[in-house]
């Protein structure tokens, strides 16, 4: 009979090979033989979340939170569901919290946590957007979300035949990647033709991700610079070295002493802030 361990093996192996709806089926059966292991509910979480099964994905993260309440991956396994979703304010909310335990634990998934947070907030102010252009250019916003319509339309008939067996996992996960790249794509167009037509309601407010700091996912005003051409703000870089001396994203030893201005970097933040004043909110 097989143990736990076995069949998590096994479920990491079918994970491997893009076979993610088996390596569901071996995870929870491994759950059945070993209920408080965490990593089998995290395991069969990232599993689901390849299967856009979210809600499911959830109930996994918060399985696995019952049994440890600071498990930094279910945290961050949560948000990517809250993600797919699109309930940017919850997913905000478990990206925060498992970059939280990351600074706190030297965790190596620093980074790609904090690329999800920085994900969820403009999925955030994205939602704060479509509600400004529903008031002042709903034209734009009908026909945006249309275009958004037919595309999960396309994205879902391709999931059907991946669960039918028609095509591979790994090559349905393409097609839909592409599918989405052509949406983002005409979105993308649209707005460029609504924004010539008629700049001051349908230009786009988007902050530039190397004016948003890295501690905080606040806008810059007093970026300083590392040894390795990191930026960080002033204020959150000084705090965070008070309580551990090292690049919060590199994990790398660093001092007040070997920051720097970056000039360059603020008088940047600076004429973007002059033309465009709402970043402050960001």
């Amino acid at each position: 009979m097989a143990t736990a361990v076995l069949l998590k093996q096994q479920g990491n192996n079918a994970f491997k090979e893009g076979d993610y709806k088996h390596a569901e089926i071996l995870y929870t059966r491994a759950i059945t033989k070993d209920p408080s292991n965490t990593h089998l509910y995290t395991n069969r979480a990232l599993a689901r979340i390849k299967l856009h099964s979210y809600h499911p994905c959830i109930d996994d993260c918060l399985l696995a939170l019952e049994l440890k309440a600071d498990n930094m991956k279910a945290y961050h396994r949560m948000a990517q569901a809250q993600l797919g979703l699109r309930h940017p304010n919850e997913a905000l909310s478990s990206a925060l919290t498992a970059y939280e335990f990351c600074l706190r634990d030297a965790d190596p998934s620093l980074g790609i946590v904090a690329a999800l947070v920085l994900e969820a907030k403009k999925l955030k102010w994205e939602a704060r957007e479509k509600e400004r252009l529903r008031k002042r250019c709903p034209l734009m916003l009908e026909l945006e979300e249309a275009l958004g319509r037919a595309g999960r339309k396309e994205v879902e008939e391709v999931r059907g035949r991946i669960d039918s067996g028609e095509i591979s996992a790994l090559d349905g996960e393409e097609e839909v990647e592409e599918l989405e790249r052509e949406t983002l794509g005409k979105v993308e167009e649209l707005r460029s033709v609504f924004a010539v037509a008629d700049p001051a309601n349908a230009k786009r407010r988007e902050v530039p991700d190397y004016m948003i700091d890295n501690i905080t996912f606040g806008f810059m005003h007093d970026p300083v610079v590392t040894k390795r051409g990191q930026s960080y703000e002033r204020a959150t870089i000084e705090q965070h070295l008070k309580t551990s001396p090292t690049d919060p994203l590199t994990r790398e030893p660093l001092t007040v002493a070997d920051l720097r201005p970056n000039y360059g970097l603020k008088k940047a933040c600076e004429e973007f802030l002059e033309e465009n004043g709402w970043a402050v909110d960001w």
